[in-house]
């Protein structure tokens, strides 16, 4: 298992079909951290099927209240509960959207023992959770909607060769990093950049400033990508993204790897293989990497982008 990876639990739009589940996504994240984003119906199977436990489940982001984006979350609240998790788990979700997500939490009777809570967000909400910063952006969508982007602090890696070259072994390296300076040394001398990673959330929108914002230089970047072209007019009445739309975010904003999900149930099999249309019109768009998302897939985040010394 790699310390952080996304777990694809589904990937339909609207209507599940044979192949693929309704929405469910869940980050691991250094063994910390198990966001669950848009769980469906039928995400506490997937789960099951995926080796997921509802223990690893940290924290909840629901991107709007369309069913096929939050209908499983009842099955997930009283799941925590049966297992008995003793962590809070706190759920976000558009701030207009509180009475859809009091109804969910209680859709039916169960015996509560696990601590969810409502967290809802708005335009530019940002929490820091120690491990990274959580952003969420509102989205231009039929019903209020939003994004949501995860960020890694920069910070710095020690470089052996340097260490040595100035004596600086055991006690005295962990001194330096703490405290920036040992002796004359100073930290940026025996060190190189890290750039923080980032992944980034896009669920139903139309293109807007937003979804740019929200992608910006993600490592990981998961994005709707309901319609092809030959749909693209259906694609911004419904105010959803084409495969190319997708893809362009990913090549302006200097995505490293870029996962498409959210398939209309209108395609066949034959559009998602090497030689179908959705990777043709995502191709022509971005040159970098390209998942084309199926249920129960594991995508890790690309290795951390290394910078000399």
């Amino acid at each position: 298992m790699s310390a952080r990876e996304l777990v694809i639990l589904g990937t339909a739009s609207q209507v599940p079909t044979r192949r693929r589940n309704h929405n469910g996504y869940l980050l691991r994240w250094d063994g910390l951290h198990g966001l669950l984003f848009d769980p469906g119906e039928g995400t506490q199977r997937q789960m099951q099927s995926a080796g997921v436990a509802a223990g690893d489940i940290t924290g909840v982001c629901i991107t709007h209240f369309h069913g096929d984006h939050c209908l499983g979350l009842p099955g997930i609240v009283q799941r925590l509960s049966l297992d008995r998790v003793t962590h809070e788990v706190p759920v976000h979700f558009p701030a207009g959207g509180d009475e859809y997500f009091a109804r969910l939490r209680q859709a039916s009777s169960f015996y509560e023992t696990a601590t969810m809570t409502a967290a809802p967000v708005t335009d530019g909400w940002t929490a820091d959770l120690g491990a990274f910063t959580l952003t969420a952006r509102r989205l231009a969508h039929s019903v209020e909607a939003c994004g949501y982007a995860l960020a890694e602090p920069d910070s710095r890696r020690m470089v052996p060769e340097l260490l040595a070259a100035h004596g600086i072994t055991g006690p005295g390296i962990g001194e330096l990093q703490r405290t920036g300076r040992l002796g004359a040394v100073t930290l940026d001398q025996v060190s190189a950049p890290r750039p923080g990673q980032r992944f980034a959330f896009v669920m139903d929108t139309g293109l807007c400033d937003n979804v740019f914002a929200l992608a910006e230089r993600a490592d990981l970047l998961v994005i709707e990508a309901t319609f092809l072209n030959s749909d693209a007019a259906l694609a911004a009445e419904a105010g959803h993204l084409t495969a190319a739309q997708a893809a362009r975010v990913a090549r302006e904003s200097g995505v490293r790897r870029l996962v498409l999900t959210h398939f209309s149930q209108r395609y066949g099999p034959e559009e998602f293989g090497p030689d179908g249309r959705y990777l043709a019109e995502a191709r022509a768009e971005f040159d970098g990497d390209i998942v084309l998302a199926e249920d129960l897939m594991r995508v890790d985040l690309p290795p951390r982008v290394k910078i000399d010394a």
